[in-house]
């Protein structure tokens, strides 16, 4: 195995070690607990779970999804959420790292830059893999998460040339302010509130780590995420137009889409017709 494979195994690992630790953030936080303590515990005999137990993925399929005390089956939500994050963690090693980083004579400057905009990007990408799953399991987004992270967000801008405090500041009030007209608009015309507040911070949050520039883009993808899977759940389910559908994972997902793809499909976008 090569020393640039060998890395990119550890950040799939460091991955998916950090989401064993977001599924407590998404057990807990919904209720307000402290996701630090008491220990990871089984929800139904509070059997204490040990370090040989809490292996990501791996526990999971050796247990084969049950409790080793009570034998209640435990939730796909935990292997997948750990899957998902290492995989995240992944994608950003190649993103920031290329294997020609690693050749002789690179300055290594570059290689902490790299460290950097990754460790940027996975606090970003891993509290979008919280908010998508608490969201679409108690239709909420924690003020835990976006708040802070809108001022993190903003904080790591002063030491990203790329993006800049202004560019961070203006995406802020753009993610806030567009969600909220919308919600605003929405409001007047059907008469109901069909968008909550904590969409609203979550998309400021998002203006904060990639700038002003990628909230149409983040609209856009999310709106039309939304409308298709939204429009086929209710004719799979045959229900009404007044089936709620969280949004928080749709902007979620393009977020992650925009972080990965973002300038190439824009790019593209521009360029069609020519």
């Amino acid at each position: 195995m090569t020393p640039y494979i060998t890395y990119a195994v550890f950040a799939f690992l460091f991955g998916a070690v950090v989401g064993s630790f977001l599924n407590v953030c998404i057990c807990r936080m919904p209720s307000g607990e402290s996701v630090v303590s008491p220990p990871s515990h089984c929800p139904k005999c509070d059997y204490q779970i040990r370090w040989y137990d809490n292996i990501p993925i791996l526990s999971y399929l050796l247990l084969g999804g049950k409790c080793r005390s009570c034998k209640t089956p435990i939730s796909i939500q935990y292997p997948l959420v750990e899957l998902l994050n290492g995989l995240l963690a992944l994608a950003l090693f190649f993103k920031f790292f290329p294997q020609r980083l690693f050749a002789e004579g690179v300055p290594i400057q570059y290689l902490f830059t790299g460290m950097f905009y990754f460790g940027v990007l996975f606090i970003f990408c891993s509290a979008l893999v919280v908010v998508t799953f608490i969201d679409l399991e108690h239709q909420i987004i924690p003020d835990r998460i976006t708040l802070p992270g809108i001022v993190l967000g903003f904080v790591f801008s002063f030491f990203i040339p790329q993006l800049g405090w202004l560019n961070s500041l203006i995406g802020i009030v753009a993610g806030g302010g567009s969600l909220l007209l919308i919600a605003w608009g929405y409001q007047v015309v059907a008469k109901k509130d069909g968008m909550g507040g904590g969409d609203v911070k979550l998309l400021a949050m998002m203006g904060a780590f990639l700038g002003w520039k990628s909230i149409l883009f983040i609209v856009f993808v999310s709106s039309l995420l939304g409308s298709v899977i939204g429009v086929t759940l209710m004719l799979i389910r045959k229900k009404d137009s007044t089936l709620a559908i969280p949004f928080g994972p749709f902007l979620a997902a393009a977020a992650v889409l925009y972080v990965f793809y973002g300038r190439q499909i824009i790019h593209w976008y521009l360029n069609m017709g020519r």
